[in-house]
């Protein structure tokens, strides 16, 4: 007998939060990241905003060169160094990427494009991937019959 897994092709989670108001970056880096379901609410281990935000703030950067300003970043927020081992540096840089946020261009990383948040996310995420998703589930409510 052969068990599949429900393993999903694709995924997303998205979450509506209150209007952008009066934020610093940081905390709009990690609004966004909430929104888009790469930090879960409450999750203390937020690494990831902090290797957006750097990424954001920088034109092209390596692995080291990220992991470095990361942990500058949080100290000068006074976090603490949680999640800042370059293996989980490199996850997250793997979860922006999967998510078409940032690119690899010659080892270094870089806004995807070097383009507009807002067009990455209605080109590649709303347009793209969000699309296929919505389309699969579709299917399985045309197949399903009462």
């Amino acid at each position: 007998m052969k068990v599949s897994k429900d393993i999903p092709l694709a995924e997303i989670t998205l979450r509506k939060y209150e209007k952008p108001y009066d934020l610093d970056r940081r905390e709009l880096t990690k609004k966004l990241c909430l929104s888009i379901g790469l930090l879960q609410p409450g999750d203390s281990r937020d690494v990831v905003v902090d290797v957006l935000y750097v990424i954001l703030q920088n034109k092209l950067l390596d692995s080291r060169e990220i992991e470095d300003k990361v942990i500058e970043l949080r100290k000068s927020y006074n976090l603490e160094l949680k999640g800042i081992a370059s293996s989980n540096i490199r996850r997250q840089i793997k979860r922006l990427k999967d998510l078409f946020l940032i690119e690899n261009v010659n080892n270094k990383y870089r806004i995807n494009e070097n383009e507009p948040l807002i067009n990455i996310f209605e080109e590649k995420i709303e347009k793209f991937y969000i699309k296929s998703i919505i389309d699969r589930v579709k299917e399985y409510f045309r197949i399903i019959k009462p």
